[in-house]
């Protein structure tokens, strides 16, 4: 909706949104893993204005063996998706959920990774102290670039392999703390642990108390403990290439570069018997 140059940084605050509300288009991406409906939280209220983006049909290809439950959607899919949200080449964006913006991340990342300007609405939902209304807000729709996803920011399940025993490649794990040490399985798992190597980066870590996503020199002194600060890559997983987006963010946000999505996560590696697993914490 805007053809302006501002660059917008990892998050902008519901205040900064309230005074450029008409320059950006707002998204809510509520999702839920536990199966309620984000679409139906939508319809029930959102943020005036705010169109609707599911992870599961808009920001991801159909889940596959090889690919994992949420796969990177090809690039003319996903430019005809944002398309149709009202996302041209030029468009400022924020993207909300009400879960500390570790759903929102995705479509950020996504966006920010190709070029476009996007944040977190810090805070998410709950941080908006307007008003909100009901239904469906359908965008007009925009042309947009079919780009490609930059072979540098992606890894595969196969490069990940020749990687493990690489000393300067640091692997990121965003899942909650249990699931890492596979003290907590998911019932969406086929195994419970964490691919070797990897270091626990939960992404709630990345906020302060408040909710709100931590100072940047707070995250670096995080990710520097894990070793950030050496790496020559540092590439971020969850379970499905989804929360990890938020340590990505974070990373960014702290001052990091050189960092990579693997996008086939803990569905693709622990769906796959043949790859190897550790369980509990070597750093504790």
């Amino acid at each position: 909706m805007s053809d302006q140059t501002l660059s917008l940084p990892v998050a902008v605050s519901a205040a900064w949104l309230r005074e450029h509300r008409d320059e950006v288009v707002l998204v809510d991406s509520r999702w839920y893993l536990d199966g309620r409906s984000g679409h139906e939280a939508y319809l029930n209220g959102h943020i005036p204005g705010a169109v609707h983006a599911d992870v599961d049909a808009d920001l991801a290809a159909p889940a596959s063996a090889e690919g994992g439950r949420h796969p990177l959607p090809a690039a003319a899919d996903f430019a005809r998706t944002l398309g149709r949200l009202g996302i041209g080449d030029h468009s400022l964006v924020v993207v909300y959920d009400d879960a500390g913006g570790s759903v929102a991340a995705r479509l950020v990342w996504m966006l920010r990774v190709l070029g476009t300007s996007a944040a977190l609405l810090d805070g998410g939902l709950p941080a908006w102290t307007g008003d909100l209304e009901k239904g469906e807000v359908t965008a007009e729709p925009v042309h947009r670039t079919a780009l490609p996803w930059p072979a540098d920011r992606l890894v595969s399940t196969e490069e990940l392999q020749r990687e493990l025993a690489a000393p300067d490649r640091l692997l990121l794990d965003a899942r909650v703390y249990g699931r890492f040490t596979g003290e907590q399985p998911a019932p969406v798992d086929a195994r419970a642990g964490h691919i070797p190597g990897a270091r626990s980066a939960e992404w709630p870590a990345n906020l302060a108390p408040d909710g709100l996503l931590a100072a940047p020199e707070v995250l670096r002194e995080r990710f520097a403990a894990l070793g950030a600060d050496s790496a020559r890559t540092v590439t971020a997983y969850c379970g499905s290439g989804v929360t990890a987006c938020h340590d990505l963010l974070a990373l960014e946000h702290a001052g990091f570069a050189n960092t990579r999505l693997y996008p086939g996560s803990w569905s693709r590696w622990g769906g796959d018997d043949s790859l190897p697993l550790e369980t509990g914490d070597p750093l504790a």
